[in-house]
C-alpha cells in the first residue's frame, strides 16, 4: 500500500506544479507571450512547455520532500 500512496502524491504534486505554470503561462500569455531567445533568434514557448516544467518542478519538490521528511 505504501508504493499506491506514494504513486498517489507523486502524482499530486505533478499535477498541482502543472497547473501552477500553466497559470503563469495564462499570466505571460495575457502580456505578450513568452519565449527564449538565443544567438540572435528566438523561439515561442507554449503551453505544453510550461506544464512540462511545472509537472517536472513538482516531481523535484517530491523528492526533496521524501529525503528530507522520508
Amino acid at each position: 500500500m505504501d508504493i499506491i500512496q506514494n504513486i498517489n502524491e507523486s502524482f499530486t504534486f505533478a499535477t498541482v506544479g502543472a497547473v501552477v505554470r500553466v497559470t503563469v503561462y495564462h499570466m505571460y500569455h495575457s502580456i505578450g507571450g513568452a519565449g527564449l531567445a538565443i544567438g540572435g533568434t528566438a523561439y515561442g514557448i507554449g503551453l505544453v512547455g510550461f506544464a512540462g516544467t511545472g509537472a517536472v518542478a513538482g516531481l523535484a519538490i517530491y523528492g526533496m520532500k521524501k529525503s528530507v521528511f522520508g
